[in-house]
């Protein structure tokens, strides 16, 4: 698409008071979804966070990667096992998420920063215990009753230590952080990465926390694209959840959410990562796109 001059000139402007009113904020980018498959999608959010970095802008990435997991898992013939929608998690498959994670998803998208001209540092919940960890009980449904189950080494966030990370964000580097945490005998527990993501937009009081997803944003009702929902209290959120209007992989994107509000951040933001630049369109422009939940 080519643009005249003034209506280049007039992109630009737009975006000038976002850029003054961001400059030197901390932005939590939950990176994840088919952003995370799709090459162009992910390019574009590489670029979207360098370039958030050079207006002044501290942006931190926490990243998921649940579905190389599962195809790592399926290489080695091991099945996926889920319960509550929750993985069943053994000392085996705990060690091919950390490997998985660490090893293989956070290393490449450190490269993809650098590569552009980033200062980027990969780091785990393991790294200046950085995200400590509990075991998740998770709770199934029998005859009425909550029961809870012993999944293995799926965590909670117990701690943020954010040293590490303020250390990182004052040198002007930008930390892309696994959701690996530590527990007190030093094991590991997979975490989900909405929830640190959450829990470290809280513990750093950051200005933003940005989910991507795979779908616009909140509805009302779904099958009904007109109940669309553009702007949502926490106080609304939490109501939604609890009569079933937020189901399924939406709900830790909002509890999230509730857990980075209640911690100390200003505005969150779930957005559609299938979309061209979703970042830059939510930060940079006076419409936005997706869902705000606000305090």
């Amino acid at each position: 698409m080519n643009f005249l001059p003034e209506q280049k000139a007039s992109i630009l402007i737009e975006a000038l008071p976002y850029m003054q009113n961001f400059y030197g904020k901390t932005i939590v980018i939950k990176y994840g979804g088919n952003a995370m498959i799709n090459q162009e999608l992910k390019n574009q959010v590489i670029q979207d966070i360098i370039l958030m970095k050079y207006v002044g802008m501290r942006p931190v990435v926490v990243h998921g990667g649940g579905p190389e997991i599962t195809g790592f898992l399926k290489q080695i013939g091991k099945q996926t096992e889920f319960v509550s929608g929750l993985r069943v998690t053994d000392a085996e498959t705990v060690a091919v998420a950390e490997m998985v994670l660490v090893g293989k998803i956070n290393t490449e998208i450190v490269s993809l920063l650098n590569r552009r001209g980033a200062k980027a540092v990969g780091l785990s919940g393991k790294d200046a215990d950085l995200i400590k960890a509990q075991k998740h009980l998770a709770e199934v449904y029998e005859n009425g009753e909550v029961r809870k189950v012993d999944i293995g080494f799926v965590g909670d966030v117990a701690k943020i230590n954010t040293d590490i990370l303020h250390t990182l964000l004052e040198r002007d580097y930008i930390p892309v952080i696994a959701p690996i945490g530590v527990g007190d005998n030093n094991e590991s527990y997979n975490i989900n990465a909405d929830y640190v993501a959450g829990e470290i937009a809280g513990a750093l009081g950051a200005e933003k926390l940005l989910l991507l997803t795979d779908v616009e944003g909140i509805y009302r009702d779904y099958h009904d694209k007109s109940s669309f929902i553009s702007t949502l209290t926490l106080a609304e959120a939490r109501e939604m959840i609890r009569e079933g209007s937020i189901d399924g992989g939406m709900i830790p994107k909002v509890e999230a959410c509730v857990r980075a509000l209640t911690g100390g951040t200003n505005k969150t933001h779930i957005i559609d990562g299938r979309q061209s630049h979703s970042l830059l369109l939510e930060v940079f422009t006076t419409e936005g796109i997706g869902t705000e939940v606000v305090k």
